[in-house]
């Protein structure tokens, strides 16, 4: 439901890639095992104030007023956003002072642009945290994780600085409208000590977020990379719906029966909160299954470099494969000259106005069917 009582079936898209570079996205993973690990690179190489230059450019340029009304004219009616924290506030061990938090005003800055976008084309966004402080599972790629850093789960300051960004930014954008909710923690996958971690720390985020916006929709990931559910129920707000995700399983009922059975229990909604990689049959057949059991969904993803199952694909410039591979330890070290113009020139390619459009893909998921 929206603010005004109606019913909205979300039909979205994520923007992976732009806060927070997953390595398979853009072909770096045989080179770096994490954004960090890329930048590090990047900076060893060029130097720290041309890898500043290529960051922010990468960020102006990969979502654009143009991308969401081109989103907005195939039929989507919502945007899920993936962000860094490292963007709104910096780790809790490079605070200046200790147990504090500094907010940074990147990735503010972005997220408020992104939404006065969405808000003139009338589509939701929904804010999901998928990088949190120290990483929320051992899946480093996912989340940007140090494996020599305590985990998200091992780290009070992480947990106290994680709750305190989402109260955060519950408060700056409690009355917007367009914001269609908060996704409070990216496909946890920390097994060893069970989901009591993660159920305390959902109370905790919407114990705080309440005390500032009482109008927002909390999404609630599972265990196991958004399936696990256990000891998540039963629901403790009155305004939360259950994420789950869904890569590569058959799309049939017993494929999504489980997040059935959860809903009819405790009559909350759900989410498909991600899904994707795969055909555009069975990307059809995905939306098909979840669209008859009324259930909204947000597709990943909008851009990767050559992506064929992506919406848009991105060129790849012409010394890049040069660059992966002295990274890799597969080839000689280029000039810092020729590595930054490379970089640059990815930083263009990802404009709306450079990427090939997968038609197929978006007819798959909002065409006739």
């Amino acid at each position: 439901m929206n603010e005004k009582g109606r019913p909205v079936l979300l039909r979205g898209i994520g923007l992976g890639g732009w806060m927070l570079q997953e390595p398979y996205m853009f072909k770096f993973a045989e080179a770096a095992r994490t954004q960090t690990e890329f930048k590090a690179k990047i900076t060893k190489l060029i130097g720290r104030e041309n890898c500043e230059e290529f960051y922010e450019t990468f960020l102006a340029n990969m979502i654009t007023r143009k991308d969401v009304e081109a989103l907005k004219s195939w039929g989507f009616n919502s945007i899920r956003l993936p962000m860094h924290y490292d963007l709104f506030t910096p780790p809790s061990g490079k605070e200046p002072v200790p147990g504090k938090n500094t907010w940074l005003e990147p990735g503010f800055k972005l997220t408020d642009k992104l939404l006065s976008w969405c808000k003139d084309n009338h589509m939701y966004l929904i804010l999901d945290l998928h990088a949190a402080p120290g990483g929320q599972g051992h899946e480093r790629p996912i989340a940007d994780v140090d494996p020599l850093k305590p985990l998200l789960w091992e780290s009070p300051a992480d947990l106290e600085k994680t709750i305190a960004l989402w109260k955060k930014l519950a408060e700056r954008y409690a009355e917007e409208e367009w914001i269609g909710g908060y996704d409070l923690l990216n496909e946890p996958n920390y097994l060893m000590l069970g989901n009591l971690p993660l159920r305390n720390f959902f109370l905790e985020a919407t114990r705080e977020i309440r005390t500032v916006d009482k109008n927002h929709i909390l999404f609630i990931e599972g265990n196991a990379y958004a399936q696990d559910f256990t000891g998540l129920t039963p629901p403790w707000d009155g305004n939360m719906a259950y994420s789950f995700h869904k890569y590569w399983s058959p799309n049939t009922l017993k494929s999504i029966q489980p997040y059935l059975d959860l809903r009819d229990k405790y009559a909350v909604p759900l989410w498909l909160g991600e899904s994707g990689e795969n055909t555009d049959v069975w990307f059809r057949d995905a939306v098909n299954l979840v669209e008859a059991h009324e259930i909204g969904w947000s597709w990943w993803t909008i851009k990767k470099l050559e992506g064929e199952s992506s919406l848009m694909s991105v060129s790849t410039p012409a010394g890049y494969q040069a660059l992966i591979d002295y990274w890799s330890g597969k080839g000689p070290k280029p000039s810092a000259e020729s590595a930054r113009a490379t970089l640059m020139e990815l930083a263009e390619n990802v404009k709306f106005k450079h990427c090939r459009i997968n038609y197929g893909a978006i007819e798959a998921l909002l065409g006739k069917r």
